[in-house]
């Protein structure tokens, strides 16, 4: 079983830059963060930003102890006090730290708690109203811009940010002028961690992939295969029971008979 031999903490992640690539997935249940962590991934992260993703944290802390889990926050927090108040409650349930989109006012807040926070570069699909979905910073000016913006993360204390979407190419070059652990998701083998979702490696959608993905399962046609199963099962149980064949004398228990005549005299009207 190939696991890290302790959970890492953020010192430990810091102390790994430039070192090697992490491998990073992003996971949605239980049996998905006890698979990456027995397959051995560095870091896992989840969604933190509804009731029942929540309630899951727990679950997926308790079947990966070992493993780095950052917990990402609703989108949409309405003041620092509130970002505080969800961060703590994160790394309460077991969180290793927490990723986060807002703004760098309310990223700088967080961090003055001592929070461990990621923020978020390139294309971020809940502002992509104002860009589109695309790669961000193909010209001199955006990548610019990017680096501006990385480095107002870098001064208000988030220790990683995520890069999506960005040139592979200057990707690597943002990463050589931070101390924020860049994660690629979509930019490239040039920054520290190499980040996807559990939903792309195992094919498990079904709509077209993004260009950035690999798919190494189709858990889609399985899924389909599941249920062609489940409907062939429940349709020949119905068929069973109309025709009498279940059920059968081996799912049964027989009372024995001379008791059961001698129950059906005692309550038979006279």
């Amino acid at each position: 079983m190939l696991r890290p031999r302790k959970r890492y903490t953020v010192y430990d992640l810091q102390q790994l830059k430039g070192k090697r690539v992490l491998t990073h997935i992003h996971v949605k249940s239980p049996e998905e963060a006890a698979a990456a962590e027995e397959a051995g991934v560095d870091l896992m992260s989840c969604s933190f930003d509804s009731p029942e993703a929540q309630a899951r944290l727990p679950l997926l802390v308790a079947a990966a102890p070992n493993s780095f889990l950052s917990a990402a926050t609703p989108h949409g927090l309405a003041s620092p006090e509130e970002a505080i108040r969800v961060a703590f409650r994160a790394l309460e349930l077991g969180a290793s730290s927490v990723y986060c989109s807002a703004s760098v006012f309310i990223i700088e807040v967080m961090a003055r708690e001592r929070i461990p926070v990621v923020g978020h570069l390139g294309m971020v699909p809940r502002h992509v109203t104002w860009t589109n979905y695309r790669a961000i910073g193909k010209t001199a000016d955006e990548a610019k811009r990017l680096h501006r913006q990385m480095k107002d993360l870098e001064n208000a204390g988030a220790y990683a940010a995520e890069l999506e979407c960005v040139p592979h190419n200057l990707a690597t070059f943002l990463c050589s002028q931070t101390k924020m652990l860049l994660m690629s998701l979509g930019s490239g083998s040039g920054c520290d961690t190499q980040f996807l979702f559990s939903d792309d490696i195992l094919g498990d959608y079904d709509e077209r992939p993004p260009r950035h993905a690999k798919a190494y399962r189709n858990f889609l046609e399985e899924h389909r295969r599941l249920q062609r199963e489940r409907i062939a099962a429940f349709g020949e149980y119905i068929a069973d029971v109309k025709e009498g064949r279940f059920p059968q004398r081996e799912h049964l228990v027989e009372m024995d008979p001379a008791q059961l005549e001698d129950v059906v005299r005692s309550v038979r009207p006279s």
